[in-house]
């Protein structure tokens, strides 16, 4: 038998919290499994204290994520084991009205000398070159784009 270095122990609560989201099934899967992993971990009076490995079958999962998920719970909280971390929100968009604007001209007009069209690799680094952006990825100028499009259309 495996000696468990984090050991889950639900309060009251916490444990009502996850028979609802089990109860209720309509959670996005994640949650709905991390609910289920926790619940199936809990080696407090009233809970399953199932193995890593019985929960990992029992639920289509990894040993290692029930690890981790137990980690989780015990280092940082219940809430974030449920929930995941929270995502800082991105601040440094760099495509503006302006910059779409020129992307846009750039890829409606004569591709360079000895290309037949514009890659989205070749607008990335002429847009770069003209001093519109310091620095942008050919994944950015596609969804740039593509986002034109699919408005126009619309």
């Amino acid at each position: 038998m495996s000696h468990k270095r984090y050991h889950v122990t639900l309060t009251d609560d916490e444990r009502q919290r996850l028979d609802v989201i089990i109860q209720k099934g309509h959670y996005k899967a994640t949650r709905l499994k991390r609910a289920y992993i926790l619940r199936a971990a809990d080696e407090s009076l009233g809970g399953l204290a199932m193995t890593d490995a019985q929960i990992a079958k029992a639920y289509h999962s990894t040993t290692r994520t029930v690890e981790r998920l137990r980690k989780r719970f015990v280092q940082d909280s219940f809430e974030i084991a449920l929930y995941g971390k929270p995502h800082p929100p991105r601040l440094d968009k760099k495509i503006d009205g302006d910059l779409e604007a020129h992307v846009i001209a750039l890829s409606r007009s004569e591709p360079p000398e000895g290309r037949a069209r514009w890659t989205f690799a070749l607008l990335a680094e002429r847009v770069v070159v003209l001093g519109y952006v310091e620095s942008i990825s050919r994944e950015s100028v596609r969804l740039l784009l593509k986002n034109q499009q699919t408005q126009a259309l619309a």
